[in-house]
């Protein structure tokens, strides 16, 4: 399983990468690709699905008979990471390096020292219009260097990164000026002239491994999840509702934007398959979405960062992740009825909450919530290093979280109106 994981990262160098890759794997598996803009004849038994942006995608499957309700993960396949500017070569006398900004908060010192590449979308002029063309320079491209010891010596005393100076890469030397376009251009099959803009990042294109129980790899959060729901979505067995997975770009930027998980695109998509909004309102009172985004592992060295109560270790399963400020989601009820699909899978179940003098981020399902209302709970694998440049797991736990959400996706579930729910 861990393999497949890893096969998934590498061919996920950005949000476009893993969404054309996610693509690809679903038409294999006799998907069948729609667009926002055309008509959709949805017939029972058809198995779809439909992108936005090229960075977030939704698909579903149509059951043969009636259904209760909608049966959904959500997953992102942003990282945090360093975005090109759209003029991106700065040049002196001496080196070019390249003008960035970070995407999201990383660890910025995992940044440095290693080999670094470039990937994202060019938009290239056609003759009638325009194509968009994904591009990823695989080899080393950038690098961005420490200062030396000797001229900062407090350096290992703390740093505070000034992400206009210390983090912009090293491209090349004198040189290498005006040779990005080019490159872009030969990777996208046309002439250089014929790119009219670029989303280009910088990520990490170290291979993951497998290692003493543990998995390792770039993007772990939230490629892990993404992977382990899509698999379980497709091996899954028909139930008496719509299976649909979600992957939604901009998380780690707050979702605010037409692709997110606080856009349209859910709404747009469900109410498409309900046939209107008086049936997607009947449905989405059946439905619940599990929000899979990775949670925070005990750290070996500093165990004090956790709430005793709810530390969670690498290996010891799914985590359902608390909070009181709905951060997360997770509730009583939506917590008890995932319990149950575990329980009923075999799979270990952990409980996270932070520390309530160490707020954390937010996620997909509280976001998604104010676009369509419905039982949500927040879950994740247990993790070091998050927002790391190479972050680590428990080997396994990928595992766990497949087998997890393949038993969801074989779940209806139905709310009384005594307040009641079943699951069948």
């Amino acid at each position: 399983m861990n393999a497949a994981l890893l096969d998934y990262i590498a061919a996920s160098p950005t949000a476009y990468h893993a969404v054309a890759h996610t693509a690809e794997l679903l038409e294999k598996a006799g998907y069948t690709a729609l667009c926002e803009s055309g008509h959709w004849a949805l017939r029972p038994g058809g198995k779809y699905y439909v992108m936005r942006n090229g960075s977030s995608l939704i698909a579903f499957r149509v059951p043969h008979g009636e259904y209760s309700g909608f049966m959904m993960t959500a997953a992102h396949c942003d990282s945090p990471c360093f975005k090109v500017k759209e003029n991106g070569e700065l040049a002196d006398e001496h080196y070019v390096r390249l003008s960035t900004e970070r995407y999201g908060g990383m660890l910025c010192a995992s940044w440095m020292d290693r080999p670094l590449a470039l990937a994202g979308r060019v938009v290239v002029r056609t003759g009638d219009g325009f194509a968009v063309r994904l591009v990823d320079l695989k080899d080393c491209s950038v690098l961005i260097p420490n200062v030396a010891i000797h001229m900062n010596r407090e350096a290992n005393d703390g740093m505070k990164y000034n992400a206009a100076v210390d983090m912009l890469p090293l491209y090349g030397a004198s040189g290498a000026k005006g040779s990005l376009r080019q490159r872009l251009a030969a990777c996208a099959g046309v002439e250089e002239k014929e790119i009219l803009a670029t989303d280009l990042f910088v990520y990490n294109p170290q291979a993951g491994c497998v290692w003493n129980g543990f998995v390792s790899a770039p993007r772990l959060d939230d490629l892990q999840c993404a992977f382990a729901a899509l698999t379980g979505f497709m091996e899954a067995e028909e139930s008496g509702a719509v299976p649909v997975y979600c992957l939604f770009d901009n998380e780690e930027v707050g979702s605010q934007t037409k692709q997110g998980a606080a856009s349209t695109f859910l709404r747009d998509v469900l109410c498409r398959i309900a046939g209107g909004d008086e049936a997607l309102r009947a449905h989405t009172a059946n439905s619940f979405m599990v929000s899979c985004d990775n949670a925070h592992a005990v750290h070996p060295n500093h165990p004090e960062y956790q709430d005793r109560n709810h530390a969670v270790y690498m290996n010891g399963g799914v985590v359902i992740k608390y909070n009181a400020n709905q951060r997360y989601t997770s509730d009583a009820v939506s917590a008890a009825l995932f319990r149950l699909v575990c329980e009923q899978a075999g799979v270990p179940v952990q409980q996270y909450a932070n520390r309530a003098d160490l707020p954390g981020g937010s996620t997909l399902g509280n976001i998604a919530n104010t676009q369509v209302s419905l039982n949500t709970v927040d879950i994740g694998l247990p993790q070091l290093a998050m927002h790391s440049a190479y972050e680590t797991a428990g080997a396994e736990d990928t595992e766990h979280m497949v087998c997890a959400l393949r038993a969801f996706y074989g779940k209806s579930l139905r709310m009384e109106r005594d307040g009641t729910y079943q699951f069948k």
